[in-house]
């Protein structure tokens, strides 16, 4: 497994479990695997073609990793009742963004 992999599914699945601790304490179980469904926004990928490049950069690339997507994610981070959701969102563009700059370098 390369650094860029294990930055990139570390940021996916470590980084969710230490918020959800952190900041939501009292349901950090539902709220890390509320953060885990944000994987969906990844099923933009599959109209992509081809389905897989590992040359190429989501951000800005697929519909759901548009910068305006990243702006509802952010409001849905804000707003109370989508707050866990966006925040989720918001460190799935993270880790793909952080897997660009691998790519980029």
């Amino acid at each position: 497994m390369t650094v860029q992999s294990l930055t990139h599914y570390g940021i996916h699945f470590i980084v969710p479990l230490i918020v959800s601790l952190l900041f939501f304490k009292k349901k950090w179980k539902i709220a890390y695997v509320i953060m885990l469904s944000t994987f969906v926004i990844d099923l933009d990928h599959l109209l992509a073609n081809p389905l897989f490049d590992p040359n190429r950069c989501s951000i800005n690339f697929h519909p759901l990793h548009t910068y305006y997507a990243m702006i509802l994610y952010m409001i849905l981070a804000v707003l109370k009742p989508t707050r866990i959701f966006g925040v989720g969102l918001i460190i799935h563009i993270i880790a793909d963004a952080v897997d660009c700059a691998f790519i980029l370098s």
